[in-house]
């Protein structure tokens, strides 16, 4: 309960701390108040509490706390400790109009930047329950060039071509719209909330214009264009606190629905929002943070990429212990282990191409069962910031597509990332390496893959990490993702672990050109690790290991110092090298560089 004493000042009683200045009526005189001198209430507020001399900061919305005690000569009660009211005040006076600057300013319902009863600033219910909204928006035009497979005469857009690639040219456009809306339980601050309820209905538009028929759809009477919507409820989850471990708010806490995970510092292995139930929690004044997931994948939306409400046949198991300043202060090293269980099925997508199995060789239904072991680290060492990461998956595929029997996996991948920053430019170094299959028909899968990965490393916005690159029927690599996994889908198809790998070297600078504009700069020289799943798969005799280079840049833009409002864009190239060549030449002329250039507006509420 908090008194407003009629001077303006404030006073806490019932244990609450005393401001010095604000000294005991009890021990000073009282004085007549002359009601003819007293000042106009120009921004009366009126509460459940009663009528507060000046309003809460920013939109508060009305009080959910009932007054339970009456006000007296001296004092207006306020049991809603959190809607205290501060009176209007410019900071420099008749200058006001020039500078702009007010300390205390009220706000509106749709103004996120002041505080806001909407964006979780005061509870709407009692004193400790609160209510945040989120809104989000993605919008992305993409133009790109990628290699596109023809099926000669009957499928060509233009008759008579007898070439396996005809026109690369792809327009894409996808708009994301979500709204959160997160119920939470607790003090707001410092102690994890008791319980949380969040729900995030989702809705995606996009389009796809193309160059060639039987891209969009098997069926050629599609044409060239596709135009989808989808709608879904990507999150809904239901958080609880266990218990308290400490006084330094260490806690264990559980949360079941569908929820976002990424389990490592990059997104190498497994990143997405599906239904699982986790355990998570800190130890040692948060020092020691821990999780335990299980995940039963929904299937996702051809499209979209989003969730549909249909059960795929795929378990994941995710445990892992993330210890901060181990060493070095501000450095940070995570240890996992991953185990993913995905079932025999037969799956054609929204636009009837087949994703499960994989449409090459057998393409029979078979299970994939592998444990990943990890060990990656991300943060400082005094000046040098430094990410790594190393990962060996060892299991069996019942039956793979393209080697016909059953495999004994056992691959690897190492990631190393060294920057130095200096004023305002990061110069950066980095490495990456995907084991391959030397032998298809040894009946050992040594080509590493993901479970479900959004990798962030060597040029996000490079053409090989970026964009989908087919091959006859499956991806040479997926979009925003580094391996090369000969894959039908990242989202919808099975990991494979009879493919190429790769090895990436990378060297980037990030220039923070003003506090709202940055740009990132990177090259990335690509090789293939092995090529004998690739001459199985095309029937060709010898493949180079050459991949080729990757040039790209991109710009940040925040108009408003924060992240409520994000401009994106970009350019990338791959020059193509031989191995790249031998893949994709038509019949009388070589591949040329391929390119992408994308805008990207992200607004968030």
């Amino acid at each position: 309960m908090t008194l407003i004493p009629h001077d303006g000042s404030t006073e806490r009683i019932s244990g609450e701390v005393v401001p010095a200045s604000a000294a005991s009526p009890i021990d000073r005189p009282l004085e007549p108040v002359d009601p003819a001198k007293e000042p106009p209430l120009p921004r009366a507020l009126l509460t459940l509490a009663g009528e507060i001399r000046d309003p809460a900061l920013g939109f508060s919305g009305p009080s959910g706390v009932a007054p339970r005690s009456g006000n007296n000569e001296e004092f207006d009660t306020v049991e809603d400790r959190w809607r205290l009211g501060y009176p209007e005040w410019k900071r420099y006076g008749d200058e006001q109009k020039k500078v702009f600057d007010r300390p205390y300013m009220l706000g509106r319902w749709f103004d996120p930047y002041n505080q806001n009863v909407l964006k979780g600033d005061y509870p709407i219910l009692g004193q400790h329950t609160f209510l945040n909204i989120t809104g989000f928006r993605s919008t992305i035009f993409e133009g790109r060039e990628t290699p596109t497979a023809t099926t000669p005469f009957e499928s060509t857009i233009r008759p008579f071509e007898t070439d396996f690639f005809g026109r690369p040219g792809q327009f894409l456009f996808s708009d994301l719209t979500t709204v959160s809306f997160d119920l939470f339980h607790g003090d707001a601050a410092f102690k994890p909330v008791d319980w949380r309820v969040r729900a995030t209905p989702a809705f995606n538009a996009n389009t796809l214009s193309v160059q060639e028929l039987a891209v969009i759809s098997p069926d050629v009477r599609k044409g060239t264009v596709r135009n989808r919507t989808w709608g879904t409820l990507q999150e809904w989850f239901l958080e609880y606190k266990l218990a308290d471990l400490s006084e330094e708010y260490d806690f264990v806490s559980a949360r079941v629905g569908s929820q976002p995970f990424t389990s490592d510092f990059r997104g190498f292995i497994f990143s997405d929002t599906n239904r699982g139930a986790r355990i998570f929690g800190t130890l040692d004044g948060n020092r020691t943070q821990y999780n335990l997931a299980f995940f039963r994948q929904q299937e996702k939306d051809t499209n979209s990429g989003l969730n549909t409400f249909n059960d795929r046949n795929q378990n994941i198991v995710i445990a892992n212990l993330i210890r901060q300043d181990f060493i070095f202060p501000g450095y940070n090293i995570l240890a996992n282990v991953h185990y993913n269980n995905d079932g025999p099925d037969t799956l054609f997508d929204k636009n009837l191409f087949l994703v499960r199995p994989d449409p090459v060789g057998v393409f029979q239904p078979h299970r994939v069962e592998v444990a990943y072991l990890g060990l990656t680290g991300e943060g400082h060492i005094g000046r040098y910031n430094v990410s790594h990461a190393f990962y060996w998956a060892v299991g069996r595929d019942s039956r793979n597509p393209l080697a016909g029997t059953p495999q004994a996996i056992s691959a690897q991948m190492a990631a190393l990332e060294v920057s130095y920053d200096r004023d305002w430019a990061r110069f950066r170094m980095s490495g990456f390496f995907q084991s391959g299959d030397g032998d298809v028909n040894n009946g050992r899968a040594t080509g590493f893959d993901s479970i479900l990965d959004n990798t962030n490393f060597a040029g996000e916005f490079s053409y090989f990490n970026r964009q989908n690159i087919p091959l006859f029927g499956v991806n040479l690599t997926q979009r925003n993702s580094l391996y090369a996994d000969l894959r039908s889908s990242k989202i919808q198809g099975q990991s494979n672990f009879v493919n190429p790998g790769l090895w990436v070297v990378n060297t980037g600078a990030d220039f923070e050109i003003t506090p709202r504009l940055r740009s990132i700069n990177n090259v990335n020289f690509l090789w293939f690790d092995k090529t004998n799943s690739l001459e199985v798969f095309t029937f060709q005799d010898r493949i180079d290991r050459d991949l080729g280079t990757d040039l790209s840049t991109a710009f940040e833009w925040r108009p408003r110092l924060n992240n409520q409002i994000i401009i994106l864009g970009g350019a990338s190239t791959l020059l193509p090298a031989s191995g790249f060549r031998q893949l994709y030449n038509k019949i009388d002329t070589k591949v040329k560089p391929l390119s992408s250039v994308f805008v990207e507006a992200i607004f968030a509420f």
